[in-house]
């Protein structure tokens, strides 16, 4: 899909479907209003007859207006003229996705420039507008024998009001599609069944983007290299599986090899049964969304490839199948972690916990400038947020804060959650260093208080993203998220980000 930004004129651009926004009062924008004037005035009658009044979301399909070059102008209620919040402004690109596959549209220009949303600059929106307009084109039909042919947006022109903007607005509009992308690589990995995504799977994924791309280096650790290395936790959930596991390490340079990184790290089941701790057998088969933290650190890196931001990175990957037979893991035995703590496994279905705090150790040798963890780690965060929010842990409340304003930006929320020591107190054993439960109460947050002891050595947070990492029922599927929220940090973080996307002047 490409996007571009051209200062263009309404009446004379040659397109499918020219996408024109009007306000309540019957108040025109300078597009529809050039529109209206080639037109004789059709726009203005429209009004008069209140087919659309302008508030927000109402629409109107025109097709051949005369002395316009557009095949069809669609008509947006904006509401009031310059009061559109950000959510209004979501919900709105929503209903526009929603009229163009509906139209099976190829082409379309936006004459978006003028709307202005509360606290928001013009080149925000218009990265919103590409990542959400990028993403309804995803679909996923690898593994049906009749792949349907889809006919989706091909080129999105955005419209601007000076050549003064283009500039930005095309480097925006690039970004919006470098992390829609990542989404849908995040997408397709998690959609994946499990027989096909293994962790042997994903270790040739990485080969594979490391082949094509120069600033990028990977690193595959077997389950005898592991054990060399002490990973007694990782390794006791792989014990039950005829699947080798894998350490999965990428590590990309795109700035002075003296400059310390930022690590993600993935949970990566790509099947929980949950081991000897069986899960039922009713929804056991959205276990293989149990690898989409694994899965949206393949999305971002994929982002960050696109974009060529100056930054280093290192992307690590806890590939496992967690499965039950007579050599898995048993609730009761005891592992030694890498760091050297011990851990009395009292649940084999809380293994994610088990694979991570190892790949938490292991980051340690980077000496990074920040750890970000990210797993469907505990259906007490579904609880707790829903499907809304991640949850979000960490030892650090200047990077918190910088997450939670991230999730903001893109419109991939995380929600602050506590950390205190009261509940690190219910991990305790009487056999162990550690439990890894701390019973039912607050799952979520004693599960991120036993990776919180991994971490002491760096800036770390946890994005528990049980409950957004897909979705169920008839709409079952990956989100890609949270990769538009783990992009836009690291934007930030390589100087090329603008700070929260603050209005600017028109």
């Amino acid at each position: 899909m490409k996007f571009t930004s051209k200062t263009l004129d309404p009446v004379t651009t040659l397109t499918q479907c020219a996408i024109v926004p009007v306000f309540e009062g019957g108040k025109l924008s300078s597009s529809a209003r050039a529109i209206n004037s080639a037109s004789g005035g059709s726009l203005k009658a429209l009004l008069k007859r209140e087919d659309i009044s302008g508030k927000h979301g109402e629409s109107v399909l025109l097709p051949l207006i005369d002395s316009v070059k557009a095949e069809r102008v669609l008509l947006v209620g904006c509401g009031p003229k310059g009061k559109m919040s950000e959510a209004q402004f979501n919900t709105l690109l929503g209903k526009i996705t929603h009229l163009i596959k509906g139209k099976k549209l190829e082409k379309i220009t936006v004459f978006f420039d003028e709307l202005s949303v509360a606290g928001k600059d013009r080149n925000w929106q218009a990265q919103r507008v590409a990542t959400t307009l990028a993403l309804s084109s995803y679909h996923f039909d690898q593994f049906k024998s009749k792949r349907t042919r889809h006919k989706s947006l091909k080129q999105v022109t955005y419209a601007s009001s000076s050549q003064a903007y283009n500039r930005g607005l095309n480097q925006a509009l690039t970004t919006g599609l470098a992390i829609a992308k990542g989404m849908g690589v995040a997408r397709d990995l998690g959609n994946m069944p499990g027989n096909a995504c293994t962790p042997n799977y994903l270790a040739s994924e990485a080969r594979k983007l490391a082949r094509k791309h120069p600033a990028l280096s990977s690193r595959i650790l077997s389950e005898k290299q592991m054990q060399d290395l002490g990973m007694g936790s990782f390794l006791s959930v792989t014990a039950g599986t005829v699947e080798p596991a894998r350490m999965i390490v990428m590590q990309y340079q795109g700035a002075a090899k003296s400059q310390r990184p930022h690590i993600l790290v993935g949970k990566g089941i790509t099947f929980d049964s949950g081991g000897i701790s069986l899960k039922p057998g009713a929804g056991m088969d959205e276990m293989k969304f149990d690898m989409c933290g694994a899965a949206s650190v393949f999305g971002v890196l994929n982002t960050v490839l696109a974009l060529k931001l100056p930054i280093n990175l290192v992307c690590i990957v806890a590939a496992a199948e967690n499965m039950p037979s007579g050599q898995a893991t048993k609730p009761g035995d005891i592992v030694t972690s890498m760091s050297g703590q011990t851990i009395e496994v009292l649940n084999t279905d809380a293994e994610g916990r088990l694979v991570l705090c190892d790949a938490l150790t292991y980051a340690e040798q980077f000496k990074p400038q920040s750890v970000i963890d990210i797993a469907t780690l505990t259906g007490a965060c579904v609880v707790a947020l829903g499907n809304h929010a991640h949850g979000l842990y960490s030892n650090d409340d200047k990077l918190a804060g910088e997450l939670l304003d991230c999730g903001q930006a893109v419109n991939d929320k995380a929600w602050h959650m506590p950390l205190w020591p009261e509940y690190d107190k219910q991990l305790k054993s009487n056999f162990a260093d550690m439990a890894n439960i701390g019973g039912r109460n607050a799952g979520s947050v004693t599960a991120a208080c036993f990776l919180a002891r991994f971490t002491k050595k760096y800036a770390w947070a946890h994005l528990d993203i049980a409950g957004t990492a897909w979705n169920s029922g008839g709409n079952k599927g990956a989100t890609g998220r949270p990769v538009a929220l783990l992009s836009e940090y690291l934007i930030r973080q390589s100087g090329k980000g603008r700070r929260g996307g603050k209005k600017t002047s028109r």
